[in-house]
């Protein structure tokens, strides 16, 4: 239980009218150690994997998980024993924790279209899944199944036919990843699950990798997931080798909140998600002083009650947590969307109408019942969400992120000779005249 005063720092924005938008997301809270750092860390570590494999992986497993598995590839038995000895209320709990996010999930799917671009020529799209996906669930200093879950249920819905899990090795638990994690992979119906976890997961996924008597992990199209800083700058080392969601690296809360809001409700909401990571962000954006003052009192009280005080207070303190004062909620909305929160909270008397006014945030979530902790479980959302500012370009998890669009161009020859002219004219426009002559080759005659 910690005992000390937390010492989240304030930032006053009030009398600040930035000139631009880098002027702007300057100003924001920030951990010093961003992903780019970590990516002379992470690439020898990926290159090790990609040309000694098996070798390598259990060379870190032991430096960084303290224990080399038996098995990389976890056995069938091993997981079939962890359901069987999964809690019942737990069990219930996942169970309808995946049907909610089944039923969102299952509402994204994709239609495939056609267009009559005129007569005789169409262009169709279709949506077509990801063949093999590597999905990541961090270890860490918590356990969470609720990635397993927000991982694997958007992918079989978006109709991946191959899924593989990896997940740190635990030295409780005899080297394989933590048995509530493998059991909710048992209920997902999941079966290739590695023991691997940090970049060398995310290498292993990326080029595939020979683990001996374990047999081989083949490389995969796409890799998504949650992880630490570490983890996101593997996938961004990776990028373009294979497909990567998002660089979703420590957590972050923002609340933007006015008088109205109940004090006690956003504290303990700052605090769930502080209690991830030392690095973990959380962050409160008011225009009241009164409101700022009790929420301080509040996280000190609660800070001091709950588990994991030490940990929180480290999170709060740090250079990614503040609470910043604004001059009115319209001044709040410009400060959120130059944060691009992964989570945030709005705790206004017009929430909702608030809400609508956000362009970059990973998910929102509106009003005082609507608690971010709702979301890492059982809201039906996905959990798995951009971090960093990356909110801004990229989304969170879903259906969209296993699928890939193709267009099919079917035009007859009457359609083409409509449009001949059309395309001649544009090659030799780029001075590409191969490109015109593949459709004088069709046409007959050159019609310029």
């Amino acid at each position: 239980i910690y005992n000390k005063a937390v010492a989240i720092k304030r930032l006053d924005l009030r009398d600040q009218f930035p000139k631009s938008r880098e002027e702007f997301r300057s100003l924001m809270p920030r951990n010093s150690f961003d992903v780019s750092q970590a990516m002379a860390q992470v690439t020898p570590i990926i290159d090790r994997v990609r040309v000694d494999g098996v070798k390598a992986l259990a060379e870190f497993s032991l430096a960084f998980d303290h224990v080399v598995p038996k098995h990389f590839r976890v056995p069938t038995e091993v997981i079939d024993r962890a359901l069987g000895s999964l809690e019942p209320s737990v069990r219930f709990a996942l169970e309808e924790a995946i049907r909610r996010a089944r039923i969102v999930h299952q509402d994204q799917i994709r239609a495939g279209h056609e267009t009559q671009v005129g007569p005789g020529a169409r262009v169709s799209e279709k949506w077509i899944p990801v063949d093999r996906v590597g999905l990541y669930v961090p270890g860490g200093v918590a356990v969470y199944p609720s990635s397993v879950m927000m991982n694997v249920v958007p992918a079989q819905i978006a109709g991946v036919k191959s899924i593989a899990v990896a997940s740190p090795p635990q030295i409780d638990h005899d080297g394989y990843p933590h048995p509530t994690i493998l059991a909710t992979c048992a209920l997902l119906g999941v079966s290739e699950v590695y023991a691997v976890g940090g970049a060398q997961a995310i290498a292993m996924f990326a080029y595939g990798t020979d683990l001996g008597d374990d047999g081989f992990c083949e490389s995969v199209d796409l890799v998504t997931g949650p992880g630490n800083v570490y983890v996101a700058a593997a996938k961004r080392a990776l990028r373009g080798i294979v497909g990567i969601d998002s660089e979703a690296g420590p957590t972050e809360i923002m609340i933007l909140a006015d008088r109205s809001a109940n004090a006690d409700f956003v504290a303990a909401d700052l605090i769930s998600q502080a209690e991830h990571d030392v690095l973990a962000a959380a962050v409160l954006v008011t225009d009241s002083l009164e409101l700022a003052d009790q929420v301080e009192r509040c996280l000190e009280e609660r800070t001091r009650l709950t588990k994991h005080g030490d940990r929180i207070q480290i999170s709060l303190s740090g250079s990614q947590s503040r609470i910043i004062l604004v001059r009115d909620v319209a001044q709040g909305i410009d400060v959120v969307n130059a944060y691009a929160a992964e989570h945030l909270e709005i705790h206004t008397t017009n929430a909702r109408a608030d809400a609508e006014l956000v362009r970059n945030a990973g998910a929102v979530f509106i009003g005082p019942f609507s608690p971010v902790s709702l979301g890492d479980y059982a809201a039906g959302s996905n959990h798995v969400l951009p971090t960093g500012g990356c909110a801004c370009h990229s989304s969170g998890l879903s259906v969209h992120t296993f699928l890939k669009a193709v267009h099919l161009i079917d035009y007859s020859e009457l359609a083409l000779n409509e449009i001949a002219t059309t395309v001649i004219t544009l090659a030799r426009a780029e001075d590409l005249p191969a490109h015109g002559e593949a459709i004088i080759a069709r046409t007959g005659d050159d019609l310029l």
